[in-house]
C-alpha cells in the first residue's frame, strides 16, 4: 500500500517516508524531518541512498539542500550511479551503528550532484533493459548447462556495468558465461551470489499472512530458523505451511519464540504426563495450551471419555500427590469438556437500531398483502364474468342427447332381479 493508494499516514514520501512501509523496500520513517536543528549544530553530512531492491549504501554529501526520495548521482567504482535518497539527518547515525559503521571512516563515496532530467531518463531506460537482459542471460546459462538460477540484474547508472544476482546450491564455474554476456551486452559483467532469503527480499512478494514479505520491507538480519521453533509453538510440521516464498522456514517463526520458551518453563519436563486419580482412573496428557497455561488429558481406563483440562499449577500438585502415593478424587466441578459450548447470539438494541430481522418481517407483510390483493381481484373477476347457460338434461332412452358416442352404458351386473315366471316383453306388434 503506497502513497498512491492513500496508505501514507505520515503525509507522503516527501515528509520522510510512509509509515506503512509499502512505498519502498526497507523503508525508514524519519520522525525528525519536521524538527529544526539547534543553531550550534551542523547537519549530518552522511546520507543513506537506496538503489534497486534492498541495496542501500552510505555517501558523504557536501550539500544538504535535497529532499527524501530525490534522485541523486553518486560515485561508483568506474563511473557513476543513480539512486534515491532514503534517509538523511541524525537518524543516519543510528543506521550506521546498525551496520557496524563509523561516521569517521574514510571509505565513504561522495554524492556528485542532483540528478538532471537526462540522468533520470537514462535511469528509466536502464530499468526497461533489465527484463530482456534477464531473459537472454537465462537462455545463455541454460545453453551452457550451468546449475544456477539468475534471479535479478541491475544496470549501473552510466550503463557501464551490469550486476547479475544468482542463487546456486554448489560452486559454479561461470567464466564462459561472463564472456558470452560481455559479448552480447557490451558492458562489464559482475556476478554476485546471494542466498534464497536475499533473493526473496529483492524480488518481493505477498506472504501467506496477506502482507508483504518481512525481508523486503523491514527485516535485514536473517537468523537461522530451525524446526524446534515450530515444535515449541505446537505447530504442525507441515513444510507447505512452515516454508516461505524462499523455500526456507519462515523468519516469523522466531518472532514469538522467546515468549514461548519463557512460558514453557512452567510446564512439566516430561513429554507425556500421566495422572492417577481415585477409583483407578488414569489420564494422559494429549494437548498443551502454552499461552493459557492449560493442559488437556484424555482417559486411559475408559473408552469414549471426555477430555479434562487443568491449569499447570494444579497438574504439578497432582504429580506430587501421585509421587507420595496419594490419589486425589476427581470432582465433577473440575471436569471440562473440550467441545465448544453452544453460544446463542442475541442482538442488543443499545443504539436505538431496530431488530436485525425487521426487513424479513417487512417482506412477510408485503407478501401477505399481495396475496390478499390477488384474492380480491379473483373474486371481482368471478362476479363480473357472464354466467354459463344451463343445458337441459338429456335422456338417452328417449333419443335426446348430444350425440356423444362415448356415452357410458349401464353395467349389466347392476340390473334388477327378474321373476323367472315372467315372460320377456315382446315389443313386436302381432297385427
Amino acid at each position: 500500500m503506497g502513497c498512491g493508494s492513500g496508505g501514507c499516514s505520515s503525509g507522503g514520501c516527501s515528509s520522510g517516508g510512509c509509515s506503512s512501509g509499502g512505498c519502498n523496500k526497507l523503508n525508514t520513517f524519519d520522525w525528525l524531518a519536521e524538527m529544526d536543528l539547534p543553531p550550534h549544530m551542523k547537519p549530518f553530512d552522511i546520507v543513506e541512498v537506496r538503489f534497486k531492491g534492498t541495496r542501500k549504501e552510505f555517501y558523504k554529501s557536501t550539500f544538504v539542500d535535497f529532499f527524501t526520495n530525490e534522485y541523486v548521482v553518486v560515485e561508483a567504482e568506474n563511473g557513476y550511479d543513480i539512486g534515491k535518497v532514503s534517509l538523511k539527518g541524525e537518524l543516519v547515525k543510528l543506521q550506521l551503528k546498525k551496520y557496524n559503521r563509523s561516521e569517521h571512516d574514510t571509505d565513504f563515496r561522495k554524492i556528485l550532484r542532483k540528478a538532471t532530467e537526462a540522468d533520470i531518463a537514462k535511469f528509466k531506460e536502464n530499468q526497461e533493459l533489465e527484463v530482456p537482459t534477464m531473459y537472454k542471460a537465462r537462455s545463455i546459462a541454460m545453453e551452457l548447462g550451468l546449475s544456477m538460477k539468475l534471479s535479478d540484474v541491475e544496470y549501473q547508472g552510466d550503463r557501464r556495468k551490469a550486476t547479475f544476482f544468482y542463487t546456486a546450491e554448489e560452486r559454479v564455474d561461470f567464466r564462459e558465461l561472463i564472456k558470452r554476456l560481455a559479448e552480447s551486452f557490451k558492458v562489464r559483467i559482475e556476478m554476485r551470489q546471494i542466498g534464497y532469503r536475499q533473493e526473496a527480499g529483492r524480488l518481493g512478494a505477498i506472504g501467506s499472512c496477506g502482507r508483504e514479505l518481512c525481508c523486503s520491507t523491514w527485516l535485514t538480519d536473517f537468523k537461522i530458523v530451525s524446526n524446534h521453533a515450530a515444535r515449541y509453538q505446537n505447530l504442525s510440521l507441515n513444510p507447505l505451511k512452515l516454508n516461505g516464498q524462499c523455500g526456507k522456514l519462515k523468519c516469523c517463526l522466531n518472532f514469538e519464540l522467546e515468549s514461548y520458551m519463557e512460558a514453557i518453563k512452567e510446564f512439566p519436563q516430561e513429554n507425556y504426563v500421566t495422572l492417577t486419580f481415585a477409583e483407578n482412573k488414569i489420564y494422559k496428557s494429549v494437548k498443551t495450551d502454552i499461552l493459557k497455561r492449560i493442559m488437556w488429558f484424555s482417559p486411559q481406563t475408559e473408552i469414549g471419555g471426555e477430555w479434562l483440562s487443568f491449569p499447570v499449577s494444579q497438574v504439578i500438585a497432582y504429580q506430587e500427590q501421585n509421587k507420595r502415593g496419594e490419589f486425589p478424587v476427581l470432582e465433577l466441578q473440575e471436569k471440562k469438556s473440550l467441545k465448544p459450548e453452544k453460544v446463542e447470539l442475541e442482538f442488543k438494541n443499545d443504539m436505538g437500531i431496530g431488530s436485525l430481522t425487521r426487513l424479513d418481517e417487512k417482506d412477510r407483510r408485503k407478501n401477505a398483502n399481495n396475496r390478499h390483493k390477488n384474492k380480491s381481484r379473483q373474486h371481482q373477476n368471478q362476479g363480473n364474468a357472464p354466467k354459463p347457460q344451463q343445458q337441459k338434461p338429456t335422456n338417452p332412452q328417449n333419443g335426446e342427447g348430444n350425440g356423444n358416442r362415448n356415452h357410458r352404458r349401464p353395467n349389466p351386473n347392476n340390473r334388477p332381479n327378474r321373476n323367472p315366471n315372467q315372460t320377456k316383453p315382446n315389443n313386436q306388434n302381432p297385427n
